[in-house]
């Protein structure tokens, strides 16, 4: 791990790697520079202050493909519903006292900056009021405000997150009655997808049934603001890569590491 230059609590990084994917199936095993994907983000865990860098899988594949590193390998069982119901399970495995701090890293960010990594552990550490702690970025042009594969957030004044949406929050009601062209103000911000917990929050979402909000929206993070759970967001530190979704980003972080 990195040596610390900066005071950064203990936090271990998951990184789940499953291997299906509608787009992209065996995503996490496809080549980057002559490496699986799941390698560039564990390496890029790893140059985080974290104590333990843990990939979770349930696919042998991946835990062969991961061994060779050096990689710590979890086993996970395979009928988990989401990211964070797979690390409930690593951090059952791992025997994690309740106030252990874990951080998400999805495996389809091989372009992640360590640096904000480290951030939202950080986080998380310094609102013990907070279950969850998580990043956002700007938005800066109408095409991405507008796309619903872009997840956007409203948060307090004090940083609590208020809602997720794929939806374009908030509506400029005087603005928007016509496609827009431009934005005029920095109101609205970008989730970034990468998660600090505490390990014994993780026991209880575990035992919630997906709620109704997370499943109109397919955001996970709404199931612990529905269930009255604060979480903490902070603008993102450094500009963080937009992740592996479709073939279109496979070939540009391709050429960006070739």
């Amino acid at each position: 791990m990195a040596s610390p230059d900066v005071a950064v609590p203990d936090f271990t990084v998951v990184v789940p790697a499953r291997y299906g994917s509608t787009r992209l199936p065996g995503k996490p095993l496809l080549e980057i520079a002559g490496e699986p994907m799941v390698a560039h983000v564990w390496r890029r865990a790893c140059q985080s202050h974290a104590c333990r860098v843990v990939v979770a899988t349930d696919d042998s594949r991946i835990r062969d493909a991961m061994l060779p590193y050096g990689a710590e390998v979890i086993m996970t069982r395979d009928d988990h519903p989401s990211g964070t119901d797979r690390l409930a399970e690593v951090a059952d495995i791992l025997a994690l006292a309740d106030d252990a701090l874990l951080v998400n890293v999805q495996g389809d960010e091989p372009l992640i900056p360590p640096a904000l990594i480290d951030q939202v552990a950080l986080r998380l550490a310094d609102d013990p009021e907070a279950s969850i702690a998580t990043l956002a970025e700007p938005i800066n042009d109408v095409d991405t405000l507008f796309n619903p594969n872009v997840v956007k957030v409203v948060r307090t004044l004090q940083g609590r997150a208020l809602y997720f949406s794929r939806a374009p929050i908030p509506w400029d009601r005087e603005h928007f009655k016509q496609a827009p062209t431009l934005l005029a103000t920095d109101a609205w911000l970008r989730h970034i997808g990468l998660y600090a917990y505490r390990a014994g929050f993780l026991a209880a979402y575990r035992d919630w049934p997906a709620s109704s909000l997370e499943q109109l929206e397919q955001l996970e993070q709404l199931r612990a603001l529905q269930n009255g759970h604060a979480i903490q967001v902070a603008l993102a530190c450094e500009v963080n890569p937009t992740g592996v979704d479709t073939v279109e980003d496979l070939a540009r972080v391709r050429a960006l590491l070739a």
